[in-house]
C-alpha cells in the first residue's frame, strides 16, 4: 500500500518543510534578505540590496523544498525528481537509468527499494554539467542497497553548480522504499542500475517524481 515517509530529519525552517543540509546556504541568504528589508526604509543602500536578496532567498526556499509524498507501490521507484536522460544496457546485464535534475526540481533523493544500505562511497571528481557525457567523472556518491532484487546500485552525481552531495544515512541502515536518503545541492544527476531481467518502464525524456514514478515493469 502507498505510504508517506516522514521519518527523515530536516532543517527546522518553515515548519520543517526544507531539506536537511540546506542551512549553510539558506540561513545566510534569508538573514541578509531580512536585514536589508528591515533597514530599507532608512538606507538607500539597504533598499538596493533588499530586492535581489529577497529574490535570492525566495529562490533558495523553493530549491530546498522537501514535500511529503505518497509513496507509490511497485518494485523499483524513482530515486529522483527530473527527466530520464538516458537508458543504457551495461556489460554485466544491468540497465542504467540516468535522471537529470534541473535547479527547478526537488533535490532530495529517495530509496528506490526497501532494504539495507550496504555501502555509501564518496568519490572525488570534477564538476562539468550533469547532462554532459564527461559528468561520468564528476564528484559522486555511490550507494549499494541489499534488496529483494539483490544488490541495487544508485549514484548521486554532482553537476557544474552542485558542488556538495549530502548523504542522510550511513552504511548499515535499513530503509523503507521512498525514504529520504540524501540531497544534491543544485543541478545534478542520479543513476540507478536495474538488475538483469528487470524491464524498464520509463522512456527517455519522461519526467520522474521521487517516490512516485515507477521505474520497472512487471
Amino acid at each position: 500500500m502507498p505510504h508517506s515517509q516522514t521519518s527523515a530529519p530536516r532543517d527546522g525552517v518553515l515548519g520543517g518543510r526544507i531539506a536537511r543540509g540546506a542551512s549553510p546556504w539558506l540561513l545566510p541568504t534569508v538573514a541578509t534578505a531580512a536585514l536589508s528589508l528591515a533597514r530599507s526604509r532608512r538606507s538607500k543602500k539597504a533598499a538596493a540590496v533588499a530586492v535581489p536578496a529577497t529574490a535570492l532567498a525566495a529562490g533558495m526556499l523553493w530549491f530546498f523544498r522537501d514535500p511529503e509524498r505518497e509513496i507509490a507501490s511497485g518494485r523499483v521507484i524513482s530515486p529522483a525528481d527530473g527527466v530520464v536522460q538516458s537508458i543504457m544496457p551495461w556489460k554485466d546485464g544491468r540497465t542504467r537509468v540516468a535522471i537529470f535534475m534541473s535547479p527547478l526540481n526537488v533535490h532530495v533523493n529517495r530509496a528506490p527499494l526497501a532494504g539495507t544500505v550496504t555501502s555509501v562511497e564518496h568519490i572525488p571528481g570534477g564538476y562539468v554539467p550533469a547532462f554532459n557525457k564527461e559528468s561520468e567523472n564528476n564528484e559522486r556518491v555511490v550507494w549499494h542497497f541489499d534488496t529483494e532484487l539483490g544488490d541495487i546500485e544508485m549514484i548521486q552525481i554532482a553537476g557544474a553548480v552542485a558542488r556538495r552531495i549530502v548523504p542522510y544515512i550511513p552504511q548499515g541502515t535499513k530503509v523503507e522504499q521512498g525514504e529520504r536518503i540524501g540531497l544534491i545541492r543544485f543541478g545534478s544527476r542520479v543513476d540507478i542500475y536495474l538488475p538483469e531481467g528487470v524491464e524498464v518502464a520509463v522512456e527517455v525524456g519522461q519526467k520522474t517524481v521521487a517516490g512516485v514514478t515507477r521505474i520497472d515493469r512487471d
